[in-house]
């Protein structure tokens, strides 16, 4: 009877790590293929033909057709950051701080985070929704039937769009977090008798004299920034390429899902090694 315990305890152990195996190959045969994608991407970036109009296009779906939505995010972070710095700092009696409190927290940190997550949800599913269309449709099996890189004509232009725009967004968001924030702190915590708020010039006095953030926390927002629009049109690239074929709508609807959750933790994972190696490692 104990014996056969044993041998039960022994089967499951024997199961449960092959289970773990089999999990832990799959995952570093994605991350290979993935890394492997980016290279070839990187190398193509040099190659002709360059479809330049393809780029353009995908610069105008991801920076341009994205403002109002980053714009109407970052005015309601805005006023969210000036409603909440305005009661902690009130209890301190160092109100008068809030334009610096605003700016510092937008451009170091909320503007380009912010940026990412929504472009991650509405830019990255939609390469990866694309793009598995495109793979079960085999339409990229027509690309390369016609001679051309499926690479170099779909992921290049999605990938340089990316990595050019989210930058660009997310000095948008910035200024559009810290005019969020004036509205708010001028118009409506003032009331109409002005007994709370601070003022306009006095709001716009302490985001310029704010010694909180320097010339250095704007590159670092700005390489960030970069940074997540690779991953995200890395992320969303292979997982299109990487739906299969056989599944039909249900695997594209799957691999979209992926892809934007995948591309939230990893922006995550970037932002603290990024912070940690210029402020730890780097110390600058």
């Amino acid at each position: 009877m104990i014996a056969g315990v044993f041998r039960r305890v022994g089967k499951a152990g024997r199961a449960f790590a092959s289970q773990i195996g089999s999990r832990a190959s799959s995952y570093l045969r994605h991350i290979g293929a993935c890394a492997s994608l980016l290279a070839m991407t990187t190398r193509c970036l040099f190659a002709r033909p360059f479809f330049f109009s393809n780029l353009i296009a995908q610069m105008a779906k991801v920076g341009v057709e994205s403002l109002p939505v980053v714009a109407v995010n970052g005015a309601f972070i805005g006023m969210v950051l000036a409603l909440q710095g305005y009661e902690q700092l009130k209890m301190l009696g160092t109100e008068g701080l809030l334009g610096s409190f605003v700016s510092t927290a937008a451009i170091k940190e909320l503007g380009v985070m912010l940026t990412a997550f929504v472009l991650s949800g509405r830019i990255g599913a939609s390469i990866t929704a694309e793009l598995g269309s495109m793979k079960v449709t085999e339409q990229i099996d027509a690309i390369e039937a016609m001679g051309a890189n499926p690479v170099q004509y779909l992921v290049v232009p999605r990938f340089i769009a990316c990595l050019l725009m989210l930058p660009v967004l997310a000095v948008f968001a910035n200024m559009i977090v810290v005019v969020g924030g004036y509205f708010f702190a001028t118009s409506i915590l003032s009331g109409a008798g002005g007994a709370s708020g601070v003022s306009g010039e006095h709001f716009w006095d302490m985001v310029q004299s704010s010694r909180s953030f320097m010339v250095k926390d704007v590159y670092t927002s700005l390489f960030k920034g970069a940074t997540f629009g690779v991953i995200i049109a890395t992320i969303g690239c292979y997982m299109g390429f990487s739906a299969p074929a056989a599944s039909g709508a249900e695997g594209v609807g799957r691999a979209t899902t992926s892809s934007a959750v995948l591309s939230l933790v990893l922006i995550l994972i970037a932002d603290f090694l990024i912070e940690y190696v210029s402020g730890q490692v780097l110390d600058i």
